[in-house]
């Protein structure tokens, strides 16, 4: 009996994939050379753009004052890991052969793109409050978001995606994988992996646990906004308004160009569509490099610290 059973133990073992072949997005073979130079422009852009970011806003000092130019920061954190874990794959799907991912790796990309996800997430929330307080409690405002509250929520936010990328992770790998291993994607995403161990309880879970995440952070931004909107309409001047909600604009259109892809990929009934590979290139290829075009173009703060590292005239600040 213990030789059967380890018989039968060995031959499940060798069934089991050690690597995972990933398809990538349909396109046509003229293209090909185009695509992965397209693309790894995108990648030297989004990792230049958001490390300028990041440095203006560790070597200013008058930024450290500003919790959302912080928050900025640890976006641009998050925009280049996010890049790297996608991008470099995705460009190899535009070259010849099949390059398979080890199984490892394709749990390491799942867990590592949904921690940074969620925390991305979870940042969005953040900025969206801290657009609350600096515009219906302006006078309380440093008091209400000082430099310590402002250390312990980036560190709940990081904490908190890191729990939720581990928790996809586990509930995706879990399961033994034995039968194909074409993955109809471009990186190793839930849905696509969860296919091929057509599960429906571990579907179920996942979208009720991506669902609570994105429902509960959209709604909390959607709430301050509503707030956010009602303070600027009592503010008589024109003027006033204009640049109360200029505050907000780069926010609002991060956020928009974010969750509706995500909404679209991972709230609605399972299908195959070409149409899921196409949406996924915005927040993993399209948002990262967005951001900090974005919030340089929209940012005052950060405009003039930008300045003054390249030492324009009349940006330099008083003594």
């Amino acid at each position: 009996m213990k030789v059967r059973s380890l018989q039968r133990l060995e031959k499940v073992n060798s069934t089991l994939l050690t690597e995972f072949i990933l398809t990538g997005i349909p396109y046509p073979l003229g293209l090909r050379t185009f695509l992965f130079v397209f693309f790894l422009l995108i990648y030297i852009l989004t990792q230049l753009g958001n490390l300028l970011i990041l440095v203006t806003v560790s070597v200013d000092p008058q930024l450290h004052a500003h919790p959302m130019c912080i928050f900025l920061g640890v976006l641009a954190i998050i925009d280049m890991g996010i890049s790297t874990i996608i991008v470099p794959r995705l460009m190899m799907s535009f070259t010849l052969g099949i390059k398979p991912i080890p199984f490892g790796g394709c749990v390491a990309q799942l867990y590592f793109y949904h921690f940074l996800g969620s925390t991305q997430c979870f940042l969005y929330t953040l900025m969206a409050y801290d657009r609350y307080l600096a515009i219906c409690r302006p006078l309380r405002y440093p008091v209400l978001m000082n430099g310590r509250l402002c250390t312990i929520l980036v560190a709940g936010a990081w904490v908190a995606g890191s729990i939720h990328g581990s928790i996809q992770a586990t509930l995706t790998f879990r399961l033994p994988y034995c039968g194909p291993n074409q993955v109809d994607y471009f990186f190793c995403d839930i849905p696509a992996v969860l296919r091929l161990a057509d599960t429906t309880v571990n579907k179920q879970v996942t979208f009720v646990d991506i669902g609570v995440v994105v429902a509960t952070c959209f709604s909390l931004i959607l709430l301050s906004y509503v707030q956010i909107t009602q303070a600027i309409l009592r503010i008589r001047t024109n003027d006033g308004r204009r640049r109360a909600f200029s505050t907000c604009g780069a926010h609002v259109t991060v956020v928009t160009v974010y969750y509706v892809p995500c909404a679209f990929i991972y709230l609605r009934p399972e299908t195959n569509s070409p149409l899921d590979g196409a949406t996924a290139l915005f927040p993993t290829a399209i948002t990262p490099f967005l951001n900090p075009l974005i919030y340089t173009l929209r940012n005052q703060e950060v405009k003039l610290a930008l300045k003054r590292m390249i030492g324009a005239p009349g940006t330099k600040s008083k003594v």
